[in-house]
């Protein structure tokens, strides 16, 4: 089997992609870090793992082996993000088009994941795929829509539209790959903050309110980092920030419930087998923040709270903030 477009992340999210590209017919290769998982996705037909009981397409091989979606004209990158940096950094050779699918910033540098791969793959064109993107809906084909932001312009687009656009599967073009990357980290550090609110009781009124305000924080950060408003007012924004503060389905929602619980943060995300982005960007996020003046307390509380402070207290310092105007400036 020859493949044109590679996977690199056999977790649910990077299967649901392979599944949804090869919904054609098409001949898609999935990267898997364990060779034990590869082995068992090509002989049973099923990520047991991570996507459990959804029969994949017959087009989808699995490797362990670099060297094979290195010879692929797109690769979707789907690592966690924090090892995004490490496994570009084993690629033999790097294809034409990478295509960023993780939503985090790095640890320890701040960076964005565009600026991890255009320092570790130069010569190739970095596009951004974010939105709200569940991954047992997108692997059952149900309808969903996303931003796909290219930082090679039109014609990346085109190349690109061309490979991941499928009937349920709607990409939207944009050149603000930072917005994309900023709304797709931001919303889960919010999302943590939701799952809090849930996990606490304190209603729908207050998760209502959080998305209002934290969508604020999002535009505030966007904005001191260049990205357009209208970027993160749009589906891998807005629409990814309505999407996981509004379900269990979320890990991130699933994590702040857990830690409004009194959960130890480290036992729960040492006990994780799928990571939640959200813990690792609240950190940095919350640095960022407070060396550049960006007002962003639900972040702020959030990294607090990973922190192993406890929810009620933190939400309680929250509320009673000093009252001001609304508005992203506030």
């Amino acid at each position: 089997m020859s493949a044109d477009v590679a996977v690199i992340g056999a977790g649910a999210w990077g299967t649901a992609l392979a599944q949804m590209l090869a919904s054609d017919g098409r001949d898609v290769l999935l990267w898997a870090r364990d060779n034990a998982l590869a082995d068992a996705i090509n002989r049973d037909g099923m990520n047991s793992t991570y996507l459990p009981d959804t029969p994949l397409a017959a087009s989808i091989r699995a490797t362990s082996d670099l060297a094979e979606p290195a010879r692929c004209a797109i690769v979707l990158l789907v690592t966690p993000a924090q090892h995004l940096g490490e496994v570009l950094a084993a690629f033999p050779a790097f294809p034409r088009d990478l295509v960023l699918c993780s939503k985090g910033i790095e640890a320890g540098t701040g960076r964005l994941m565009n600026e991890v791969a255009r320092e570790v793959a130069p010569d190739s064109d970095i596009a951004v795929l974010s939105g709200p993107t569940f991954a047992h809906e997108v692997a059952a084909g149900l309808p969903t829509a996303v931003t796909l932001a290219c930082g090679g312009g039109e014609p990346q687009w085109r190349r690109l539209a061309a490979a991941v656009a499928r009937p349920s599967f709607r990409p939207y073009y944009s050149d603000d790959v930072a917005g994309a990357e900023i709304g797709g980290a931001v919303k889960n550090v919010l999302a943590i903050a939701c799952g809090v609110v849930d996990g606490l009781q304190l209603g729908q009124n207050a998760r209502a309110a959080l998305i209002a305000r934290g969508y604020a924080e999002m535009l505030r950060f966007g904005e001191a980092y260049g990205a357009e408003r209208e970027t993160l007012s749009g589906l891998c924004g807005l629409g990814d920030l309505v999407l996981t503060c509004s379900s269990t389905a979320s890990r991130n929602f699933s994590l702040g419930k857990a830690l409004a619980k009194g959960h130890d943060p480290a036992k729960l995300l040492a006990d994780r087998k799928t990571v939640a982005e959200g813990a690792f960007t609240a950190p940095v996020l919350a640095e960022l923040a407070a060396r550049h003046g960006i007002a962003m307390p639900i972040v702020t509380a959030v990294s607090r709270l990973l922190q192993g402070e406890p929810a009620r207290e933190v939400a309680s310092e929250l509320l009673a903030r000093p009252l001001t105007a609304e508005g992203p400036a506030a």
